[in-house]
């Protein structure tokens, strides 16, 4: 769970710190997740913000995403994320589109999410020949956007690998009756990723929640998570802790394969 830094072609803006996937992916799929050290973003927003809609000092956004940009062979297919679970095709897109997943095949393109407590999945096909990013919130969890992601990929689900990235852990995300009853009403066996902490309140685990939605869906080979947004301050924004904050991005793509 470590991570490396780059340096920047701008030297006035810091190195960027990033964390890269531990899976196994095909050699075509490349992978990475920013996290909030280095940039120019000011308090409450410090450092490497990436999110132009949470109140930061849009010239600080602009030179955060230039710093991304020149580690990658395009610019990110941003979306307007809503915790829902529409998946938008974006090999051609050239506008934000509201979505909170995005699947490409073509060599180059990257697919990104922004999150800052939320889940990020990334996803890829043991060919290495289709990506795909979502932002899986309780809500977009709940309302399927891991298996629309997968459904999107147009292909079998026993070829895909998903990593879990960054977001709350299971002992600081504390939830009530309804976020509960969202989950095992449709997944009983979702049951086994809550715990009661008081009468109406339980501690949820996001990623085995999303373990076990992928599961249904026939994805096997998950990784990743182990991560808390909300506990390690100093690599991660957490909305839950600060509220007015930053975002990471999540980010895969296809290089060095044949565009589709």
């Amino acid at each position: 769970m470590g991570g490396h830094r780059v340096a920047p072609s701008n030297p006035v803006i810091p190195s960027m710190q990033l964390i890269k996937p531990d899976w196994p992916a095909p050699h075509k799929i490349h992978a990475l997740i920013t996290t909030r050290e280095g940039g120019t973003s000011q308090r409450p927003f410090d450092g490497f913000n990436l999110a132009d809609h949470v109140g930061d000092d849009p010239k600080a956004v602009s030179e955060n995403r230039e710093c991304l940009r020149a580690i990658l062979p395009s610019e990110p297919k941003w979306l307007k994320q809503v915790h829902g679970n529409v998946v938008a095709q974006v090999d051609k897109l050239d506008q934000p589109v509201e979505a909170d997943a995005s699947v490409a095949f073509r060599d180059g393109v990257v697919c990104a999410v922004l999150t800052a407590d939320c889940l990020p999945v990334l996803f890829c096909d043991l060919k290495g020949s289709r990506v795909a990013a979502a932002h899986a919130g309780w809500r977009g969890l709940a309302a399927g956007v891991l298996e629309s992601s997968v459904s999107a990929m147009q292909c079998n689900p026993a070829d895909i690998m998903a990593w879990l990235g960054p977001a709350i852990g299971p002992q600081a995300f504390e939830v009530g009756e309804e976020v509960r009853e969202a989950f095992v009403s449709d997944l009983p066996v979702a049951t086994e990723a809550f715990m009661g902490v008081r009468p109406g309140k339980w501690l949820a685990d996001i990623y085995e929640l999303a373990r076990l939605r992928l599961a249904r869906a026939g994805v096997s080979q998950v990784f990743g998570g182990g991560y808390c947004t909300y506990t390690d301050a100093e690599r991660f924004y957490s909305y839950r802790r600060d509220k007015t904050t930053g975002r990471i991005a999540s980010l895969i793509w296809i290089q060095g394969g044949d565009p589709a």
